[in-house]
């Protein structure tokens, strides 16, 4: 029955063991497309000077530093990921 488990946690599956992943490649990927926006995003406001290409500019240095302080959570917390995947 599918609804077994829903209400009898015995018949429940285990969970599985989370997966040992590497965030900072994920961050610096995500970092290199912020940058890549945030040099088009110049670009467009040297030429055109218009209000929505400055406002695309701020969001994506916002984007950038945001990346950075995920690198410095990552690094921080580097070690209970690892430990979790371990198990």
């Amino acid at each position: 029955m599918k609804i077994a488990p829903i209400y009898d946690p015995a018949q429940r599956r285990p969970s599985p063991k989370p997966m040992q992943v590497d965030l900072r490649k994920a961050f610096i990927i995500g970092i290199c497309c912020w940058v890549v926006a945030l040099i088009v995003s110049i670009v467009g406001f040297s030429t055109t000077h218009s209000e929505m290409a400055r406002q695309s500019m701020f969001i994506c240095s916002y984007g950038v530093v945001i990346g950075f302080a995920l690198l410095v959570w990552e690094h921080f917390d580097r070690s209970d990921y690892r430990r979790l995947g371990a198990d």
